[in-house]
């Protein structure tokens, strides 16, 4: 690096719902061989392990889990170092409500180093203010939703790997999604019916990457999110549009980790 050149950003990776950091290690793996510093945050939504919640009487909330985010875009950017939140599927709600007062822009204000530099919505449920991540998906068609139930404690569960693999997992050999959908964890009910209070994407430039065959969260919804964000912003989302399913991370690995380096360059 020259003495004039940037240091890279750091990238925050935000999970979906039911999934562990470690589901993302290809992705995480690829982005430090090109150089980047990356984090995969484990929710407090989301439970320990296959099929598990977490213990305790309270269900943790989109809130938990964007102070959970605010707290390490914090602790990075305390250190002086600009940071990218890259979310996938559920995890773009928390993502989106954890960036009040952290914009680069906002700590340079308050004298503060370091600070989030943009929004990167990798398929994402991205709700505007007062909808919720459930309300996002309220006209994807019943046939297109996983079996699921809600345990005596609040934890959401899948009941058919079958059809979630189907679903998730439709571009990949059915008999790996079935595999991949054991895996899921638990996920607290609540966390999908928190309204969002705070539009992130208002603070900081925004990209998104559509994935075009997309089961769970459809191109339609997909799009309408991106014209939502330009309307509440005033700003251009830099899209980028994949043939792929909802979960990349496994189908098109490569073109993920392309889109995530390309979009630090571009930060």
């Amino acid at each position: 690096m020259s003495p004039t050149s940037s240091p890279k950003p750091t990238i925050v990776l935000i999970p979906g719902s039911f999934a562990l950091p470690e589901y993302y290690k290809g992705i995480v793996d690829g982005v430090v061989a090109n150089g980047l510093e990356i984090h995969a945050l484990h929710l407090p939504s989301v439970g320990t392990g296959p099929n598990e919640g977490r213990e305790g009487d309270v269900l943790p909330t989109l809130y938990d889990d964007a102070a959970h985010i605010a707290e390490e875009i914090t602790r990075l950017a305390d250190n002086g170092e600009d940071v990218i939140l890259v979310t996938h599927s559920y995890g773009g709600a928390p993502g989106t409500q954890s960036v009040k007062g952290l914009a680069k822009k906002a700590r340079e204000a308050e004298g503060k180093p370091g600070g989030l530099i943009r929004l990167a919505y990798l398929t994402s449920l991205v709700p505007s203010v007062g909808q919720t991540a459930a309300g996002v998906l309220a006209d994807v068609p019943e046939e297109q939703r996983s079996e699921m139930q809600v345990d005596e404690r609040g934890w959401l569960y899948h009941t058919n790997y079958k059809t979630s693999a189907a679903l998730s997992f439709s571009d990949i050999p059915p008999e790996e999604g079935e595999a991949w959908a054991a895996k899921f964890t638990r996920h607290s009910s609540a966390s999908f019916n928190t309204p969002l209070t705070y539009a992130g994407y208002r603070d900081v430039p925004v990209s998104y990457l559509l994935c075009e065959d997309d089961l769970v969260i459809p191109k339609d919804v997909q799009e309408a999110e991106i014209a939502m964000i330009e309307r509440e912003s005033g700003n251009k989302v830099h899209v980028t549009s994949i043939k792929s399913g909802h979960i990349p991370i496994l189908s098109m690995p490569q073109e993920v980790i392309s889109w995530i380096t390309q979009t630090a360059e571009v930060a």
